[in-house]
């Protein structure tokens, strides 16, 4: 094993490294290096253009410089731990001149992973490169193979089996395929359009009666679906109203981007796959999960247990942060522990495992 192949370790594919370095030359040097070592590079001059690119760009680690005009490493750092909570786990590393503990102190807390003193000494710069990418690499397959069994376990039931297993969520559940049309839908979903004031399920279609609301629940819905034919996660939620009455319902609209979610016994009962899941609760009846019991499952602290039990009740973090009296930073500091520990890496993975959990579970 050659000393590039040692660095990579066993990543299975070519790692996107975004650079992020108002110094020209050093910016290039970088670059050099690391697609010398086999990574792809993509290389931007401040923290502005950096943002640009991560609109297109999903890179499995970033370097940054701290200093640079305009918007510094501490901004960019912060806007991209806020506007793209789902790259929680993608290691984030500063390039600086500081030295200062006051300086490092205040990248840690922003959510920095690591630091790297100029001059930048590359060997140790590819070591630091490697030793991130496979630690995120060793939480993809946990996840993976955490998911692979879950999914083994299930499709060991019947069909009745399974359909009965999420029988057992006290959530009204409706899965819904790529053309809008309702493929399952739960006894708890069923229980709910049953009275008919507030959603109806019409053969394959979901509307809620009254219009406004009906509007509003299309509209998530076409966000949601469009965001699956994109390959993108999405998380849409509405509150829909009694037709005539002050009752209401809330609606969770979570795109399914790895869309095999039902066993093969349940699917070939179905009409088309589902992609998205909504998740519907009568005001009054939601049961917020007890935050010690999070605690307890998923090894979280007191504070991660609350962010967690505010997220499953909110879904967006300007709520949750809102509600906790803390800055959307720091909420998006707690959500990367939050994937890293509940083995996730997406917002509606993390939503859907708290809200099927087991506090959401009908006691008998």
């Amino acid at each position: 094993m050659n000393m590039t192949d040692s660095l990579m370790g066993n990543v299975t594919h070519r790692a996107l490294i975004l650079v992020v370095e108002d110094e020209a030359a050093l910016a290039r040097d970088i670059v050099e290096e690391l697609e010398e070592a086999g990574y792809r590079t993509l290389a931007a001059a401040d923290g502005r253009q950096a943002l640009a690119l991560l609109v297109d760009a999903t890179p499995d680690l970033v370097l940054c410089d701290i200093s640079m005009p305009g918007l510094n490493g501490y901004a960019l750092l912060e806007t991209f731990r806020k506007q793209r909570p789902e790259l929680a786990t993608t290691p984030f590393i500063f390039l600086t001149a500081l030295s200062e503990p006051s300086d490092v102190i205040e990248g840690k807390l922003l959510g920095a992973d690591d630091y790297l003193v100029k001059p930048v000494d590359y060997d140790l710069m590819l070591a630091t490169v490697g030793a991130h990418l496979r630690q995120v690499e060793r939480i993809r397959r946990r996840h993976e193979d955490e998911m692979a069994t879950l999914h083994t376990a299930i499709s060991g039931l019947s069909g009745d089996g399974a359909e009965q297993a999420l029988d057992l969520i006290a959530l009204g559940i409706v899965l819904i395929d790529e053309q809008g049309r309702c493929v399952y839908a739960n006894r708890a979903a069923d229980e709910l359009a049953v009275s008919g004031d507030i959603i109806r399920l019409d053969t394959d279609r979901i509307r809620a009666v009254e219009s406004l609301s009906d509007k509003a629940l299309k509209r998530a819905l076409g966000e949601t679906l469009e965001a699956v034919s994109s390959g993108k996660e999405k998380v849409v939620g509405v509150m829909l109203q009694q037709s005539q009455g002050a009752r209401s319902m809330s609606a969770l609209a979570c795109a399914l981007v790895n869309a095999d979610v039902l066993p093969d016994e349940v699917a070939r009962q179905y009409p088309g796959q589902p992609v998205v899941a909504l998740f519907l609760c009568a005001s009054g009846q939601r049961r917020r999960a007890p935050e010690a019991l999070l605690a307890g499952l998923f090894g979280l602290t007191p504070t991660e247990a609350r962010v967690a039990s505010a997220l499953a009740n909110s879904a967006r973090t300007t709520d949750v942060a809102a509600e906790l009296g803390v800055s959307q930073t720091t909420i998006a500091f707690h959500m990367r522990n939050l994937f890293q520990k509940t083995g996730t890496n997406r917002q509606a993975d993390l939503i859907a495992l708290i809200l099927a959990g087991p506090m959401m579970i009908q006691s008998e």
